[in-house]
């Protein structure tokens, strides 16, 4: 997870939106995404035997919701789902796709879990620690995103969401085809 980066998706996904209802969607997302790797980060293994889920599966379902969020930011398609009419189509912008899978994704998931795998309540609470400052860290990037926005201009952000939503393609790729080769077990 990385703050600065997802700044330019953030903006992407709330363009047209007020001050205040940016400071909303920062919170949400960023708070849900703690409240979803959290327990994750204590419960994962027990969410996805519960559940039945499988890693390949969360890869695979993943990885084509962040290549097609990347494939709208790079062709600027304004999506249905960017576009909040009300103030629960905002929250729920907030959550998906904002809090997962792009804070909150298989990766961030999987990789937290495997953290805490073996460890011991203080490696579980030093990761949970670690991941709240990350997630303070991209609550700031979100809310200054305007003041960001002003200081590198609009051209460049529009560049740089142009190459976000590229990477976040490649991303949702890469996510798919490992997915499906540790779903048919094949060679990596």
């Amino acid at each position: 997870m990385n703050p600065l980066a997802n700044t330019p998706i953030f903006l992407g996904l709330v363009e047209g939106e007020d001050e205040k209802a940016k400071r909303r969607i920062a919170k949400t997302s960023t708070v849900t995404a703690f409240i979803i790797v959290a327990t994750f980060v204590i419960m994962g293994k027990y969410i996805f035997q519960l559940f039945g889920i499988t890693i390949p599966a969360f890869k695979i379902t993943g990885g084509i919701l962040i290549f097609y969020i990347g494939f709208e930011m790079l062709m600027s398609q304004k999506s249905k789902v960017h576009n909040a009419e009300s103030k629960e189509e905002e929250g729920s912008i907030a959550i998906s796709p904002l809090a997962i899978p792009i804070l909150a994704g298989p990766g961030t998931i999987v990789t937290a879990m495997n953290f805490v795998t073996k460890a011991n309540f203080l490696h579980i609470a030093i990761v949970i620690i670690l991941f709240a400052l990350i997630i303070y860290l991209t609550y700031l990037a979100f809310t200054l995103s305007e003041v960001i926005v002003k200081k590198v201009g609009q051209n460049l952000i529009a560049v740089i969401g142009k190459i976000m939503g590229l990477i976040l393609a490649i991303i949702g790729s890469g996510m798919l085809i490992e997915g499906i080769k540790l779903g048919f077990g094949l060679a990596t």
